[in-house]
This record gives C-alpha cells, sequence and structure tokens, in this order.
C-alpha cells in the first residue's frame, strides 16, 4: 500500500515540474539580463523598425532563424542583413546584439521576452546605436552641399536624416538635389565647437556620415543659430576691413554695386568676376574691374581691387557673409582711386 501511495505521490510531482521548470527556469520572464529597447532589420544602407514583430516572435516563446520572411520585411531586396536588437544592461548602459539572416535568435538572455513588456517607443538611437543625443561637442550651425562653385542649403533635409539615424552614406541621391552635375561634390557641416568658435567638416560623396560628434544630433535640435555663411567656412567678424563701398567699370565709366556685392557674398565667401557678375556693362569693349573700399583697423580708407577673371575672397572683410556693411553710417571717399592712393600721388609730386 505505501509502494502505491508513493508510485501515486511520484507521478503527481513529475507532472507538475515541466510547468515549475518553464515558470523558474532560465527562459523565466525575468530571468534576462538586458531589457530591449529597439529592433532593427537590414543593413546600413537600408533598415525598418520590427521592434512590434519581434514581439510577436516572442509570445510564441521558440527560437527562430533570422530572415527576409521571419521578420515580414525586405528593406534591401538582394543585399545581407542582420536583426539588431538594442537593450539596457543590467548596468544601465545600451549594448547591441547583431544576429544575421540565417543565425538562430533565442531570446533567453532578454528580461519579459515571452511577454513582450519591452521596447522603448522613444527610442531615436540609429543604426549603430548610440541615443546620448547631448554627447557631442559641436552644434550645427549650417549644412551645404555641392561644390565651391555650386551648393544649395540642406540643413532641412540632414536634420530629417537625422531623426531616422546616427549615420548614412553620402551621395548626391542623398538630398535630392545635385547643384553641379558631372562635378565632385561634398556636404559640408558648420558648427560651434566647446571653445565657441565657428568649424566646418566636410564629408564628400560616398563617404559615411556620423552624427555621434554633433550635439542632439538626433532631435534636430540645431541649425536655428547664426552662421557666418561662407562656404569656406571662417566667422563673420574675422576680417579686418569693414566695406564701405562697392564699384564696378573703369576710371572712365563706373557704378556702384554694393548692393549686388551683398547678395553675392550671403551666397559664398569667394566667387570668381566676370562681366556678367553683376548684370551691368558701364563701358563696353573695356576690361574692367571690381573695386571695394574699406575701412582698415587703424580707421583709414583702403581700396581692393579686382580683375575681371579674378577670384573675389571675402575672408579679409569683416562681416562679409551677412552684408552688415556699406550703410549709410560707413562714409566712403567717393573717389574711383581712392582716399589714400590720392594721398600718397599727392606726397610724390611735392
Amino acid at each position: 500500500m505505501f509502494q502505491i501511495r508513493l508510485t501515486i505521490f511520484l507521478m503527481l510531482a513529475l507532472s507538475i515540474l515541466p510547468g515549475t521548470l518553464v515558470a523558474q527556469g532560465s527562459r523565466g520572464d525575468d530571468a534576462g539580463e538586458y531589457v530591449i529597447l529597439n529592433a532593427q532589420y537590414g543593413n546600413e544602407r537600408r533598415h525598418v523598425d520590427v521592434t512590434n514583430r519581434l514581439k510577436d516572435l516572442a509570445r510564441r516563446d521558440r527560437p527562430f532563424r533570422i530572415s527576409h520572411e521571419s521578420m515580414n520585411a525586405d528593406p534591401d531586396r538582394g543585399a545581407a542583413k542582420a536583426l539588431r536588437v538594442f537593450a539596457r544592461g543590467p548596468n544601465g548602459r545600451e549594448r547591441m546584439f547583431e544576429f544575421r539572416d540565417g543565425s538562430v535568435f533565442d531570446g533567453g538572455m532578454f528580461r519579459s521576452w515571452g511577454r513582450g513588456r519591452w521596447g522603448d517607443e522613444h527610442w531615436n538611437g540609429g543604426w549603430n546605436g548610440g541615443r546620448d543625443n547631448d554627447a557631442g561637442e559641436y552644434v550645427i550651425l549650417s549644412a551645404q552641399y555641392g561644390s565651391e562653385r555650386r551648393h544649395v542649403e540642406v540643413t532641412d533635409r540632414l536634420r530629417e536624416m537625422a531623426r531616422q539615424d546616427l549615420t548614412f552614406r553620402l551621395d548626391y541621391r542623398t538630398f535630392g538635389v545635385d547643384p553641379d552635375e558631372g562635378r565632385a561634390k561634398s556636404l559640408r557641416i558648420f558648427a560651434r565647437g566647446p571653445n565657441g568658435r565657428e568649424q566646418m567638416f566636410e564629408y564628400r560623396d560616398n563617404s559615411v556620415i556620423d552624427g555621434a560628434i554633433f550635439r542632439g544630433w538626433g532631435r534636430g535640435e540645431w541649425g536655428h543659430e547664426g552662421w557666418s555663411g561662407n562656404w569656406n567656412g571662417g566667422g563673420g567678424d574675422a576680417g579686418e576691413y569693414v566695406i564701405l563701398s562697392a564699384q564696378y567699370g573703369t576710371g572712365r565709366s563706373h557704378m556702384d554695386v554694393t548692393e549686388r556685392l551683398k547678395e553675392l557674398a550671403r551666397q559664398d565667401q569667394q566667387f570668381r568676376m566676370g562681366n556678367g557678375t553683376f548684370g551691368v556693362d558701364p563701358d563696353r569693349g573695356v576690361v574692367k574691374t571690381l573695386r571695394i573700399y574699406a575701412r582698415g583697423p587703424n580707421g583709414r580708407e583702403q581700396m581692393f581691387e579686382y580683375q575681371e577673371g579674378s577670384v573675389v575672397d571675402g575672408a579679409q572683410f569683416r562681416s562679409w557673409g551677412r552684408g552688415d556693411w556699406g550703410n549709410g553710417d560707413d562714409r566712403w571717399s567717393g573717389r574711383w582711386e581712392g582716399e589714400e592712393r590720392e594721398e600718397r600721388e599727392r606726397e610724390r609730386h611735392r
């Protein structure tokens, strides 16, 4: 009789044990060390959020093989892809786990895996992880894409891309514009560093842009502050000379082009001057020049001359890109030869 009772007791215990092992074993809901924040499937070029799909698979609570079929998505057909799971570890730090196509995924290392109580809907990291939006040292002021000859403002478009990913590969299709067809182009990001000075970062076509060095990258909280406005960088107040007036033509016939020069200055720090630069020809058939009259650090007027075909560089002029010059308060002598040149001529003839 005792043996019969013992046998019945053992059979009952064995029938209960498997359920107990499932509840308390290594795959228990809270057994894993890592809490999943987000899941992405694809590659660096193209990838999609599959957090909700991963939750569906987790509720089945069994290992599965990674493929575009199991993920219900194929963001880059014909290319190698992977599942990247971003999770927070026991030390509070974020970690990325990568599972390539064909590998077997087992959720045993993740906390609350089977219940699907994970996934941060406010997660805004990129394909390469790194969510600390304030980790970078530099605050973006502006982004320009193109060449020295022709370039366009792409700050808003860059902000959209930054919200999608921490890194991306650059080419003319990235911004949906080709400002200088057939020529090598680059993205120039102008940013303010920790010392308060402006710095330029250049990325040529086909290079990878990594936003980790820029503060607030993923949130797009940048590009609203003042920028010097120059393709070649350089703060708008770096120059020594304040422009008073700009005249184009010859000694016989010339005209004021100060306002037109301001427009050109806002577009670029440098430009090559030709007969069509200012939209006028004050002395047809004759070689003409641009003369910029400016006040130097000593307070005296100085004239800078640029013949047709030469390059005008605004780096030496204060507030060049902002156009804060040539106003009524800044008086010009009104002489084509310039104030100081006439003084030198008088000295030589004494």
